[in-house]
């Protein structure tokens, strides 16, 4: 090891010291995106392959579950215990980490979005989540996560009655960030592969929901000296109450590696011009994004995640200057898109005669929030 890796290691603290159970392909690549380049003007754009983190169609959550599972085989549990929305990947991935590691799942799926199709409610990750054999519960609410973790933590307490070792993957904040950790790791894979590779990346972009994907990689990159801007996408909250989780997370990945905090204030990029109506549902930018992520590179992306996110990039490219290099984070989620496949199918039928969509031009722009 060189003294540079040497020293970048240290600024990790206890990052490899933390009990983690591996599960994921990587690295994933980073692949050029020339015709999506050409077609938004004259950056240079990239683009992170995370949906190619192997398990179970993939995802940035495969990252994050290395550090709880890692943890929960620490504790000899055998049973895991998460919830999330109805097309939560998190929860879709949670179950086929455990059964991996011959554990069982229980899957709290929150009301987060108000949709009643039954397409959303039986397709995609639901789907899967069943295939993979996980026991599903219901909370009816989908903006109480404290008392999402309250409900979850006493159907582990009924499974440790019945002599079941039961690990809880908390939802609020306010515990170990442990998932962020995957996102630490994943920033020195991206500076690994940017030294490989001669690549000088000015700006990443990633989705923002949870924080941990966000914060995690935001950290990563100042603890090893990179300055790349990390741009978040709000997919869930408006950008100043997500600033504050940002805030928090890395505030929490300090603590938790025992290193000196990394992050400034004016290191906290958050756009939101892309998120109303609200989480989960489909707006014109993401709809756009989905069909030229497909007919530019075949990128397939999600209306939760992905689609937005990608809305949000196809403006900060739109606004780059020449020379300008954007990394686009792709966070996977590919089987929640077949949950939205008939509002999909009617958006796409939309289309004119030359191709483009009904929708038309997406507008640029950032909120007083960024």
């Amino acid at each position: 090891m060189s003294l540079a890796d040497s020293t970048k290691t240290e600024a990790l603290g206890r990052l490899d010291e933390l009990p983690r159970a591996r599960l994921g392909h990587a690295p994933t690549p980073i692949d050029a995106m020339p015709n999506l380049g050409a077609r938004l003007g004259r950056a240079r754009l990239y683009v992170k392959r995370d949906d190619c983190t192997g398990l179970a169609f993939g995802g940035n959550k495969v990252r994050q579950l290395e550090f709880y599972l890692g943890e929960a085989v620490a504790r000899n549990a055998d049973t895991v215990l998460i919830t999330g929305a109805v097309q939560s990947n998190f929860v879709r991935l949670a179950a086929a980490a455990a059964r991996k590691l011959a554990m069982d799942c229980h899957i709290q799926l929150e009301e987060r979005v108000p949709k009643t199709d039954p397409l959303y409610r039986n397709s995609g990750n639901v789907l899967l989540d069943r295939i993979l054999g996980a026991t599903l519960h219901s909370y009816a609410h989908g903006e109480d996560e404290a008392g999402a973790d309250r409900r979850i933590r006493e159907i582990a307490a009924e499974l440790e009655a019945e002599g079941r070792r039961p690990y809880v993957i908390p939802l609020a904040p306010g515990h170990a960030p442990l998932g962020a950790l995957g996102y630490v790791v994943a920033a020195r894979e991206i500076v690994a592969q940017m030294e490989a590779d001669s690549l000088a990346i000015d700006e990443v972009v990633v989705a923002s929901g949870s924080g941990n994907t966000h914060a995690g990689l935001l950290f990563g990159f100042r603890a090893l000296g990179c300055p790349v801007t990390v741009t978040g996408i709000c997919v869930r909250r408006p950008a100043e109450p997500q600033r504050e989780r940002i805030v928090s997370r890395c505030r929490e990945i300090a603590e938790l590696l025992g290193v000196k905090p990394m992050v400034e204030d004016g290191d906290i990029r958050l756009l939101d011009d892309v998120l109303a109506p609200g989480y989960g549902q489909l707006n014109a930018p993401t709809i756009e994004a989905i069909e030229t992520a497909a007919r530019t590179e075949a990128l397939i992306l999600d209306p939760i995640y992905t689609g937005k996110a990608m809305a949000g990039f196809i403006r900060r490219a739109r606004q780059a200057g020449p020379g300008r290099s954007l990394l686009f984070v792709h966070t996977g989620g590919t089987p929640a898109l077949f949950a939205y496949g008939t509002a999909l199918a009617e958006a796409l039928s939309g289309e004119t005669a030359d191709g483009e969509t009904a929708g038309g031009e997406m507008a640029g722009g950032e909120t007083a929030g960024g």
